[in-house]
């Protein structure tokens, strides 16, 4: 079922500059994950978690949820296809986090078969899912995650520090979430030592448009909520242009600083400020 006009303003409202992957394994990582401060936080079943640890996980993860401090909270289960999968999601349906996140997603029948009553979000990380994104997108999906790691590996590709191998892609996922009006989210950076190229990438995906970058570290947190939130000079434009047009109303094109500006900039520009005052909201 498709998201509602309510179900979608809501949604955009929400920031999600950094999602954090927490071990489900690990109740230390557990723990500490509580006092971060990184948007989302996504306790994960599947990769992170070794065989003979996903019983364990999947307790701990179930008793964890409710005490991150109102933050969105998001479990990664394993692949319904996998022995772990269907006992994944009726243990986290019955805990009630916020949003259920499906791995290796190829179509609308996986969300089909995903769905409770709470929201699936849908990993991006196969050649299949890439061909079918507007599918995916269109099935009632709440937020793609484009799964990079992945990806290439089923490509048989190579991580470029440009990511250019996968342009086409990062195009394709922001355009298939925009169109259905779902959020997105960028993959991951895999060198948690390299904060410049970190920064470098957040900007990449923010560019691209999305609306934060999956991360593996705690270290990563901080670079994604400042490059993914919306800048002092970027808060202050869009209060002129918004200004602008309430100077000028029922004018669709104005001037401002010798450049024309559309009503499409002053719907940015209230998006822009809506994301601001959810993230000072927050702090």
């Amino acid at each position: 079922m498709p998201m509602s006009d309510e179900r979608r303003i809501q949604e955009a409202k929400r920031p999600r500059r950094s999602v954090l992957f927490v071990p489900g394994s690990s109740a230390k990582m557990l723990e500490k994950a509580r006092g971060l401060p990184c948007d989302v936080v996504v306790l994960d079943l599947e990769d992170a978690v070794a065989p003979e640890m996903k019983e364990t996980a999947r307790a701990q993860v179930c008793a964890a949820l409710g005490n991150y401090n109102g933050r969105e909270t998001v479990v990664r289960i394993n692949p319904l296809s996998s022995p772990e999968g269907e006992a994944d999601l009726e243990a986290v349906a019955r805990a009630r986090p916020d949003a259920i996140l499906l791995p290796k997603v190829e179509g609308a029948a996986d969300i089909a078969a995903a769905k409770t009553d709470i929201p699936v979000w849908a990993m991006i990380e196969t050649p299949r899912a890439v061909l079918n994104l507007s599918e995916i997108a269109a099935s009632g999906a709440g937020c793609l995650l484009l799964g990079t790691n992945d990806l290439l590996k089923s490509m048989r590709g190579q991580m470029l520090p440009d990511r250019r191998n996968l342009w086409a892609v990062l195009t394709e996922t922001v355009v298939a979430a925009r169109a259905h009006g779902l959020g997105v989210i960028d993959g991951t950076y895999n060198d948690i030592h390299d904060q410049d190229g970190f920064a470098q990438a957040c900007a990449q995906g923010r560019a691209f448009g999305f609306d934060g970058k999956t991360l593996i570290h705690p270290a990563q947190i901080e670079a994604a909520n400042r490059v993914f939130a919306p800048s002092p000079d970027e808060i202050a434009e869009a209060r002129r242009v918004l200004d602008a047009f309430a100077q000028n109303p029922g004018k669709g094109v104005i001037a401002l600083d010798g450049r024309m500006i559309e009503r499409l900039h002053a719907e940015e520009a209230q998006r822009l400020l809506t994301l601001a005052d959810a993230i000072a909201g927050r702090a």
